[in-house]
């Protein structure tokens, strides 16, 4: 199945996310991107596929969407494989507008360098002389940024490297491929862990998974690969020392936060994931003039909407496509769900669900509101309405 729209965005903010229009980038030079989203996640022991796991009310797969969005992506392929209908389905309902999406199956997970050729299929065929580049992403990488990818599309550019690695360097590399070095400083290969020598283990610089190619050397390289290794797959990394042994230049980029290439496997990571992002939301908000008693025990979605001089007390709690109108004060122990409030309303010690709450209304303490409540413009609702000491508006 395939989505085509229209992308978003003019050539100034492209170039203000460092990518598309800068003078060291070819005119016209085309850039695409896959994600590889095919996988079981068996760590995460859950029905759900992996990718489909929510991070801050969104799964995290639209989290890597949403981050390519920001760039001029001439398309971009998602890789699917297990529950491929659950995946492709949610990403044509949610994902971001403006993004051309086409979807292809990798029906036997026989590693991410099949998943990588299975993906090119998905890509349209190159014009003669018309060398573009191609992003590729893990779909389990929810808190990467786009000006991090940004910056890495313009680097890959800026040296006419090949391909160009992101690194990052760990205090405790355990578990992921290191990077090892050659000529030139330039990345000779990748090794996983289980065929790492001793030596090998030592680096402390590893790849993250995520990388920008030409798109010109991908396929040949691909058909190099062997699954001659401890896992019996075929690995993208190898494609990195194919590259280099023929000749080509692989450079790398370090990312500053490593926090942003850190994957989800299972349910522990999910969750530190989980805490990274809603940091990232609330200070975003209070930084565009949402007060926070304690934000550290308030709760934000993604996709929620607050404006200037709301108050959020503590323990509030906002899921789903939550809007709050100026002045209105959430809290404490509070937890509203898809609903409305109000210019000037107060919500204390409340659940809501799917409700529209007017301005200057007040609802609560210890008020509950079911799907489809409507309470009109200064209305009062729950123990609030009996007590003539309460506050107004």
């Amino acid at each position: 199945m395939v989505i085509r729209t229209y992308p978003q965005g003019s050539p100034d903010e492209w170039e203000s996310a460092g990518v598309g229009t800068s003078r060291s980038d070819p005119p016209g030079r085309p850039l695409s991107a896959v994600v590889l989203a095919a996988g079981h996640g068996t760590r995460m022991r859950s029905d759900r596929p992996k990718p489909l796991h929510r991070l801050c009310g969104r799964p995290m797969i639209l989290h890597v969407l949403d981050a390519l969005a920001e760039l001029p992506i001439d398309r971009v392929v998602v890789v699917v494989g297990h529950r491929a209908e659950w995946v492709t389905k949610t990403l044509i309902e949610h994902a971001p507008p403006g993004l051309a999406i086409e979807f292809v199956e990798q029906a036997q997970q026989r590693g991410t360098g099949d998943a990588m050729a299975v993906a090119l299929t998905g890509l349209p065929e190159e014009d003669d002389g018309d060398d573009g580049d191609v992003v590729v992403l893990p779909g389990d990488t929810p808190l990467l940024r786009p000006g991090t990818l940004a910056a890495l599309v313009r680097t890959h550019r800026a040296q006419d490297d090949a391909a160009t690695l992101l690194t990052a360097v760990l205090d405790d590399p355990t578990g992921y491929g290191r990077v090892v070095r050659g000529r030139d400083d330039a990345v000779a290969h990748v090794v996983e862990q289980g065929d790492a020598t001793d030596e090998e283990l030592e680096v402390r610089e590893v790849n993250t998974s995520m990388y920008c190619f030409k798109r010109s050397v991908l396929a040949p390289s691909l058909r190099r690969l062997s699954p001659a290794n401890a896992q019996g797959e075929y690995y993208l990394t190898d494609v990195v020392e194919v590259l280099y042994e023929a000749g080509h230049r692989v450079g790398s980029m370090v990312v500053e936060d490593t926090m942003e290439v850190a994957g989800v496997n299972d349910r522990a990571q999910l969750a530190v994931a989980e805490a990274e992002l809603r940091d990232r939301i609330n200070e975003r908000w209070m930084r565009r003039g949402v007060t926070m008693w304690d934000p550290q025990t308030t709760y934000i979605d993604t996709d929620v909407t607050l404006a200037t001089d709301v108050v959020l007390l503590p323990g509030v709690i906002l899921q789903g496509a939550c809007v709050v109108g100026e002045h209105a004060e959430i809290g404490p122990d509070t937890r509203l769900v898809d609903s409305v409030v109000g210019e000037g309303a107060i919500v204390a010690a409340s659940v809501c669900r799917r409700s529209v709450i007017g301005p200057d209304a007040r609802v609560g303490p210890f008020a509950v509101l079911a799907e489809g409540t409507e309470v009109p413009a200064g209305g009062v609702v729950g123990p609030a309405a009996s007590d003539p000491g309460a506050p107004s508006r």
